[in-house]
């Protein structure tokens, strides 16, 4: 059923903004999209700029070329919100009402959150890859460093997209092995969780990795301090490790308008329902995407999932009927290994990443968690299917928004 006199207001024009403006355009639904951006950036790139893979305008595109022309985009920034008076304010004064609203305003890092991390030794031998900036200032790090040890670290958990910092472990080593500089640096990887990544199965696969890289690993390594002068990460427990050249993920963190709100945890992710999508707080206020506080991963393709959800959602709110608990958590996510390979992982709230094939389970093509090339390649044709499917709100085929067990073996309980 489609209702034109309900106005739906989308804070942010990411990836979950995009493309649920321009699906619920479709219900012709008066939908405004608030965000001060003129361009859109493809976020999965900045992994490969550092190492010289891409140039950065091949990763962005003007806004106005990806939203629907039907959809309103007010440029601008959200100072504050009436939750209970179904309006917000914007930084420029102008007040806006809304009858459901949907917060889609990702995850930024916050360097100032850890003490010293910003200080003396940020772009000079401190660097982040999660901002175009970074990623660039970066690339140029990489190029001069011809001797030492690169230590690659995660400041603490959540973060986006987190597989990102061990494929760029992975990166970095095929990147100075082809430069025939590997044996004089050192690599390190320290983070924060107890292995390589949050589920065990992907943990031991992705750790073997780093070990047969010759990658050590540093883990329950939470940061309390960076030591810009004497160019040490310093942890809460005592232990050191020093670094030449340090490339960090940062304390990730919600909109700043969100901070210390009351739909909100300490970190600015807005509290929702895990299945539908709706705040705790609120029954006509919603989060998708990075804003919101699942225990999923930080990704585009969560967002995808999820957007069919919403839009469901969103209707069934609109006409009066019960919300759907539908989202599963499904993620579904690239990691390139280096060597022209990658792994791919299929998981979701209940069922951690498992060896099989995918998206059919007799004849894949695509392995999971096992490097191969058809991954790797996969990885590199997302860019387009992200700019010409997920954006425009189409339809990925053979992918399901809702994680399926066909194809995958279960582990053997010992």
């Amino acid at each position: 059923m489609e209702n034109p006199t309900k106005k739906i207001v989308i804070i942010g024009a990411g990836t979950a903004g995009i493309m649920l403006s321009n699906k619920l355009v479709k219900h012709k639904l008066d939908v405004t999209v608030i965000d001060s951006s003129e361009v859109h950036y493809y976020q999965p790139g900045f992994l490969f700029l550092p190492f010289g893979k891409y140039n950065l305008d091949k990763l962005r595109r003007p806004l106005s070329k990806l939203i629907n022309k039907k959809v309103t985009h007010l440029r601008d920034r959200v100072a504050s919100i009436n939750y209970s008076g179904n309006s917000l304010t914007t930084e420029s004064g102008q007040e806006v009402g809304y009858d459901i609203l949907v917060i889609a305003t990702g995850t930024h890092i916050d360097a100032s959150a850890t003490q010293g991390l910003s200080g003396a030794g940020w772009r000079k031998n401190i660097f982040d890859f999660y901002t175009p900036d970074g990623a660039m200032a970066l690339r140029e790090a990489l190029q001069n460093f011809t001797q030492g040890k690169l230590v690659v670290q995660i400041m603490d958990m959540p973060i986006k997209c987190p597989v990102a910092p061990l494929e760029f472990a992975f990166l970095a080593d095929d990147y100075f092995r082809k430069r025939g500089l590997r044996d004089q640096i050192e690599i390190e990887y320290v983070t924060s969780l107890s292995g390589a990544f949050t589920k065990p199965v992907a943990s031991s696969k992705l750790g073997h990795l780093l070990t047969d890289k010759n990658i050590n690993i540093v883990a329950d390594f939470y940061v309390e301090k960076v030591d810009p002068e004497a160019r040490k990460l310093i942890c809460y427990d005592g232990r050191e490790v020093n670094y030449d050249l340090l490339v960090t993920i940062p304390v990730n963190a919600g909109a700043d308008f969100l901070h210390n709100s009351e739909i909100a945890n300490e970190l600015g992710f807005v509290e929702v329902n895990h299945g539908s999508l709706q705040s705790t707080k609120y029954p006509n206020l919603f989060a998708i995407g990075d804003a919101a506080d699942l225990p999923t991963s930080k990704a585009g393709s969560v967002a995808h999932f999820e957007v069919e959800t919403l839009v469901e959602n969103i209707m069934r709110s609109i006409n009066g009927q019960p919300l759907e608990e539908s989202f599963d958590g499904h993620s579904n996510c690239f990691v390139e290994a280096g060597g022209g390979k990658a792994l791919l992982l299929d998981f979701n709230y209940q069922t951690e990443p498992l060896e099989g094939r995918f998206p059919f389970a007799m004849f894949g093509p695509m392995k999971l968690l096992n490097p191969s090339r058809i991954n790797h390649l996969g990885k590199l044709a997302f860019r387009y299917i992200y700019w010409y499917m997920l954006l425009p709100g189409r339809k990925i085929p053979f992918i399901p928004n809702k994680m399926s067990i066909k194809g995958k073996k279960q582990p053997k309980i010992s």
